[in-house]
């Protein structure tokens, strides 16, 4: 790919936004673009990160035996008001509703009501459960306080799924079978998260764990039990019955020995029983011909804020308060940027060559084709993509070498010519 076609924004980054600087260089940059307060658009880099994102969630959901759908963004609101949640959420007026003259409907914040209603004529007897659906896309919230850019924001992607079962046994055996799933997913993606327990807030059921990622940047406070191993997020304490809950739930006996961590929420389960199937009377023919309530999970992972903290964990190390980034090299679109003299024919003729080469070898590349840039500005702004390597084809070319820096430790080297391209094509397959 080159990068006249990527949009990408070249100026100096002078300052940025102390708490979240990734992404308010990304912003700057034009790789996020803002529309409004939490609304923002995704560059070509920020996009194809975010899609990997949601391809490692997708293939290992997959392997676990959940199942891919796609439910509609838009749904009609008498569905809300069958389930009992519509006024709920009216009155925290986080829905956003859309008013027709034939019917209203509202964007989905999430889709419990409508996986039931998707359920409803395919499972219809216990010998089809359990089972597992999910899906991954744009998700609505108003968010009255729009917060750390893609963290928390009004338009959002998630991926949200939903298991059905016979009994509590079902439920919990998916439960725990999700929650591998996640551990497996999060440590693919390179982010330190651990489960802890958490309110079920407008979901409902008896019980829910958030995933957290363990950063400053959080807004959210962990406390942690030494006796018991266990964590749950503050907000349990804000409960009437928080002492017995906490020891029934998680084991944690005593509230006066807890340690704090700030934290960001990247995924959340749910056991919520029969909540929804009870509500919208969906049933299925349990083994005595005798209708009976689907006993449910909600599991989701907020896909944008996980591109969120992938970016803030992807700073570089160096003096400076902001260093640029680099990104991990299995989430990386490309592997390597390679920075061309364009103003000598011959040299870019060469860099041209070479960059083709790569092409072919399988290699994905950036190739900074743009006029009016010095090399100097060129390899600035590599490190605001973020590959993992970056290549410099200048003068070094007439002598036969290009120089080569690992991004992730500032390392240099030098590399025949006539060995680069094979050189780079085994780094890809590391």
């Amino acid at each position: 790919m080159k990068v006249s076609n990527i949009g990408i924004i070249s100026k100096k980054i002078e300052k940025v936004n102390e708490q979240f600087p990734v992404q308010d260089m990304l912003l700057q940059t034009g790789q996020l673009i803002q529309y409004g307060s939490g609304v923002y658009g995704y560059g070509h880099i920020p996009f194809l990160v975010k899609r990997k994102i949601g391809q490692v969630i997708s293939d290992t959901l997959k392997k676990y035996g959940c199942a891919e759908v796609s439910l509609p963004l838009l749904q009609p609101e008498q569905m809300w008001l069958d389930s009992g949640r519509f006024q709920k959420y009216m009155d925290e007026k986080v829905l956003f509703r859309v008013l027709t003259k034939d019917a209203n409907y509202c964007l989905a914040p999430t889709a419990e009501e409508a996986v039931v209603l998707f359920a409803k004529d395919k499972l219809k007897s216990y010998k089809q459960l359990p089972v597992t659906y999910f899906q991954i896309g744009e998700k609505f919230r108003n968010e009255l306080r729009s917060r750390g850019f893609l963290l928390r924001g009004k338009s959002f992607e998630m991926m949200d799924a939903y298991s059905f079962g016979r009994d509590f046994n079902d439920l919990e055996v998916e439960y725990e079978n999700i929650k591998k799933a996640y551990a497996e997913i999060f440590n693919i993606l390179g982010l330190n998260v651990q489960p802890v327990g958490a309110d079920s807030g407008a979901i409902g059921g008896s019980k829910s764990e958030e995933f957290m990622c363990l950063s400053e940047i959080g807004e959210d406070n962990i406390l942690f039990d030494a006796k018991s191993g266990r964590a749950f997020n503050s907000e349990l304490l804000d409960r009437e019955d928080a002492s017995e809950y906490l020891l029934n739930t998680y084991g944690i006996e005593n509230l006066s020995d807890l340690s704090s961590k700030k934290a960001v929420e990247l995924g959340h389960v749910f056991q919520i029983g029969d909540k929804y199937s009870e509500s919208m009377g969906i049933k299925y023919i349990d083994a005595d011909g005798v209708e009976k309530n689907y006993q449910m999970g909600c599991y989701g992972i907020g896909v944008s804020r996980t591109l969120a903290m992938v970016y803030e964990n992807s700073a570089r190390k160096g003096d400076k308060a902001f260093n640029g980034i680099v990104l991990p090299k299995n989430l990386s679109p490309y592997l390597i940027y390679l920075v061309p003299k364009t103003d000598d024919k011959a040299l870019y003729a060469e860099a041209e060559r070479i960059y083709q080469e790569l092409l072919a070898q399988g290699v994905s590349v950036l190739f900074d084709d743009r006029d009016g840039l010095s090399i100097g500005a060129k390899a600035k702004d590599s490190t605001v993509v973020g590959t993992p390597y970056v290549a410099i084809l200048g003068n070094s070319l007439k002598n036969g070498v290009i120089e080569l820096e690992d991004n992730a430790t500032g390392q240099k080297e030098s590399v025949q010519v006539q060995e680069f391209v094979s050189y780079v094509s085994n780094l890809n397959k590391d």
